[in-house]
């Protein structure tokens, strides 16, 4: 985009043009610039358009710049969707973490792929399950080829079990033992979903799915329920007990692999002549041996609360919001949508806990809730609208337009955007969130 507009790159007299991940691509808020490209070619250029999804979007592409194409479709011979089981469980942000250690500790897996929204998420989440004592590796677009291939492999291969991905990563990702799906973030789309889950229970062998849902999600449920035809299962979390039991017996597999398969004759010798010494019970100092191998932190889980689902939410007040600027406005043809999007997308608010969003030239004002905690900030100032981040930092409204405030009904009032053309500064409505019962 930037040779075409400094007029360094001519595609007039391009032949063929290949739009390949289209979906991505304008899920990513990249729509603008798949037409201006396409615009700039001539009628004469071929194009290939290759799509794993078909949203209506990239309907209206095909049929506004392809000239009398053909329609491909590959279909898998069996359908994955009736070899998979699939289950949701409601959990809010807070929780998922620790939802999902309960169910990597007792659910027994062969191979795993934990769907994130964005490639800083697969980072995150994999370095925290790393700590956690999990097998776990992110795939991301920002992995060089060969770093791709050798993380696929030791998935492949079992020195991997757990692959943490954005969807754009895992695409043509096919690894035998991928026994289970986690959708750690709920997708965009029903057929995001459907694509994600077939990634396992393929060529007639069994898969399971399993779908994190927080209440505001519940509409993308009954959706996903609708395009499968399959009503998802309500899972039932591991319990404490549970947990418990598991890494109990573990520890005791561990313990019968190391007696029957190692030579323990000098570390025999060793503890006897500390029992003569200290005149210590044997069973104590296997403890102390245990507790020096599993380190500081606990064996066991206490007995504390269940991860809840999500609580209802509450609209905001005035008193309850803090102006931040994000460093994307008219000049980078933000829309409001796109904002609001990339806000819910990375930090699990709600629509209605987006305030006033204000676009000027350069940047943008947007209300959110007061006292957001550091991480979720950082999280989202290195989230994107097309090729730009936000990089968000507090800001200060120099005046309050005139009207009702943001924490009136006046967010939703008007959702016929009037900023059809960039200006130095023009307040904008956040669109209307429509309300699922």
């Amino acid at each position: 985009m930037d040779h075409m507009e400094r007029g360094s790159l001519d595609l007039s007299n391009l032949d063929c043009l290949v739009l390949d991940e289209a979906d991505e691509m304008l899920r990513m808020g990249f729509h603008e610039d798949v037409e201006k490209v396409l615009s700039a070619t001539p009628p004469t250029r071929q194009v290939a358009l290759f799509s794993a999804t078909m949203p209506s979007m990239i309907r209206k592409i095909a049929a506004e710049h392809l000239n009398d194409p053909a329609d491909i479709a590959i279909k898998s011979k069996t359908s994955t969707l009736t070899t998979t089981r699939q289950r949701y469980w409601t959990v809010s942000r807070m929780h998922k973490l620790d939802a999902l250690t309960r169910i990597l500790e007792v659910e027994p897996y062969d191979g795993m792929i934990v769907f994130v929204r964005t490639k800083q998420a697969t980072e995150d989440l994999a370095q925290k399950l790393r700590t956690r004592g999990f097998a776990a590796s992110a795939i991301n677009g920002d992995m060089s080829q060969p770093v791709r291939e050798q993380t696929i492999a030791s998935l492949r291969e079992g020195r991997l079990n757990i692959l943490i991905a954005t969807d754009v990563a895992a695409r043509g990702l096919d690894v035998d033992r991928i026994s289970h799906v986690l959708n750690y973030d709920i997708p965009h789309d029903t057929e995001s979903y459907v694509h994600r889950i077939g990634r396992t229970g393929r060529a007639g062998r069994s898969g399971e799915a399993i779908l994190f849902v927080a209440q505001r999600e519940r509409h993308m449920l009954r959706s996903i329920e609708r395009t499968t035809r399959q009503p998802l299962e309500p899972m039932t979390l591991p319990t404490v007990a549970e947990v418990n039991a598991s890494r109990q017996a573990k520890f005791a597999a561990r313990i019968t692999e190391v007696l029957d398969g190692q030579d323990l004759t000098a570390y025999e010798a060793l503890i006897t002549d500390y029992q003569a010494e200290h005149d210590v019970p044997p069973a104590r100092i296997a403890a102390a041996l245990a507790r020096m191998v599993h380190g500081d932190a606990p064996l066991l889980l206490a007995e504390d609360p269940e991860p809840a689902a999500e609580p209802a939410r509450r609209e905001m007040s005035s008193g309850d919001t803090e102006t931040y600027r994000i460093a994307i406005g008219h000049t980078h043809r933000v829309k409001p949508g796109n904002i609001v999007g990339a806000i819910t997308g990375e930090t699990g608010l709600s629509g209605n806990q987006i305030g006033r969003i204000e676009i000027m030239s350069d940047h943008s004002l947007v209300d959110l809730p007061a006292g957001l905690p550091a991480e979720m900030l950082r999280r989202l100032g290195t989230a994107r609208i097309g090729s730009r981040q936000l990089r968000i930092s507090p800001g200060v409204r120099s005046a309050r337009p005139s009207g009702p405030s943001r924490g009136s009904d006046s967010r939703g009032s008007d959702s016929r955007r009037r900023d059809s053309g960039p200006a130095p500064t023009t307040r904008v409505k956040k669109p209307r969130h429509k309300k699922t019962h």
